[in-house]
């Protein structure tokens, strides 16, 4: 009991160690890797960023144009990003915001093949000739 006497003391004089998280949120450190984003407009579906996740929280359907990602079973190390080829998957400077209920992030792109994109660079490089 006399061993603790001081600590408790201690505990009682100076300020609190502990902060109240969702209240009171402290700066991120720099380079912190926090919450995964896809921007649709560029990721063509591919399927690499899934392979590639150590975790397999990411799943990606190139017949239904889907991507879908757990951020429960995430843990933000950044594979899918460095491996993503076109550059779409990024990487917020912040964490999630705390949810009460698990929610899959699902995400729908429009379908793509090469026979449809070079036809549409062909016509935009016609267009700018003209």
């Amino acid at each position: 009991m006399f061993k603790m006497t001081p600590n408790i003391l201690r505990n009682l004089v100076f300020k609190k160690s502990t902060r109240r998280y969702p209240l009171h949120v402290r700066e991120p450190f720099k380079g912190v890797r926090g919450e995964l984003v896809n921007d649709m407009q560029k990721c063509n579906i591919c399927g690499i960023c899934s392979a590639k996740c150590p975790s397999q929280c990411i799943a990606a359907d190139k017949k239904a144009s889907t991507w879908s990602c757990d951020p429960f079973a995430c843990i933000y190390c950044g594979v899918c990003v460095d491996a993503c080829p076109a550059k779409s998957l990024s990487q917020k400077s912040r964490y999630r915001r705390p949810v009460h209920r698990r929610e899959i992030i699902s995400l729908e792109g429009r379908p793509r093949n090469k026979a449809a994109a070079s036809v549409s660079a062909e016509i935009e490089s016609q267009r700018g000739m003209k």
